[in-house]
């Protein structure tokens, strides 16, 4: 057991003193699901909570049974506090509305119970994503009120299930990691003031959907795949878990950066991911670190949502890198990427050589 170790909840307690107290409470709540849901994946085969279910979420996607049981923790954790004016998950059509028996509050939770639950049935590391917004006062929340841009988020983080359970948290003064010491139950402060290196030197995107990408996205692969014999002139790595927790907490351990952008592998869908309870949580983490998070032509925290389940592009990491693939993008847009062609000198000039 480590003494001396700030605890979460006393750093939630000291964070939100006066305006935000009652949020410090909903934090604590949700460590506590937290604990329950690593519980559950923890156990692995031996809880018989593997496989999968006959149901799908409102995306399609079929569902595992740790998605379901996972989703119904934090909704009991979480709902009788008082804190709460509603809550919506990934893995709910619409959004939950707080019991009768329990008071209301003016906070709404938004999550991902069980991020990359595909991977739960191969011992791969999954996770669990929650942001915080408010409405104007107590009382049950109306759909239209959770449909607020990333900026207006008071707090995020997520729950990574790996070798140790940690807690990454932000309340809007920098990015916070917490590992579990299951000996006291306690979560404790182990990662303070994580911060995001400007410049990496490995990337994560599934290179499956490369035929599918926008040239700006084609463009950046192509010149890290080149190593030092390209533009770039340094070799880079790439990596690929296929859990948006396991990869963003990979970049705020030791940099990189993170893409799932917008792709024509199906034009009804702008993005994979999902705004509210994927996207922008960690977005406000990563920029919180001193990274940066973008759609590839403006920053995820800044795009207005139409849906509760609606999808984003997603390109976040290290500042520097972000930032070129935006610039790539710009460039495409604005057609500065395309070389000059003229019409009279091309392959063939005018003073070609007769024969």
């Amino acid at each position: 057991m480590q003494f001396g170790r700030t605890t979460l909840s006393k750093f939630v307690i000291e964070q939100t003193r006066g305006q935000h107290s009652e949020m410090g409470a909903l934090l604590i709540d949700v460590a506590a699901a937290v604990k329950t849901i690593s519980a559950m994946v923890g156990k692995g085969a031996l809880s018989g909570f593997s496989g999968a279910l006959e149901s799908t979420n409102v995306q399609g996607e079929v569902q595992k049974k740790l998605d379901v049981l996972t989703n119904e923790a934090m909704l009991r954790h979480c709902e009788w506090g008082g804190q709460l004016a509603g809550m919506a998950s990934e893995e709910m059509d619409e959004p939950y509305r707080i019991p009768e028996k329990y008071p209301r509050g003016r906070y709404l939770l938004i999550f991902d119970p069980l991020d990359g639950s595909s991977n739960s049935d191969v011992n791969v590391s999954v996770g669990t994503i929650f942001s915080i917004l408010q409405r104007d006062e107590a009382g049950d929340a109306e759909a239209a009120d959770y449909l607020q841009p990333g900026h207006r988020q008071l707090a995020a983080g997520y729950a990574i299930y790996g070798p140790a359970t940690m807690l990454v948290l932000t309340v809007g003064t920098g990015t916070h990691g917490f590992t579990l010491d299951r000996e006291s139950g306690n979560f404790q402060l182990t990662h303070p003031d994580i911060k995001v290196p400007e410049d990496t030197r490995e990337f994560a995107i599934n290179t499956s959907n490369e035929r599918f990408w926008e040239p700006p996205v084609q463009r950046y692969v192509e010149e890290c795949k080149a190593g030092k014999t390209g533009v770039r002139g340094a070799d880079f790595n790439m990596r690929w878990i296929a859990s948006m927790v396991a990869e963003v907490h990979r970049i705020l351990m030791r940099g990189g950066i993170f893409m799932y952008p917008k792709d024509n592998k199906d034009p009804a869908k702008p993005g994979r991911l999902r705004l509210m309870y994927e996207a922008n949580p960690m977005a406000m983490l990563i920029a919180q670190a001193g990274g940066a998070a973008s759609t590839g032509r403006q920053r995820i925290v800044d795009v207005a949502p139409e849906a509760l389940h609606q999808r984003v592009p997603v390109i976040l990491g290290s500042k520097n890198e972000v930032e070129r693939v935006e610039r790539y993008h710009h460039e495409y847009d604005t057609g500065a990427d395309r070389p000059f062609v003229s019409p009279l000198f091309s392959d063939r000039s005018l003073f070609r050589d007769p024969a």
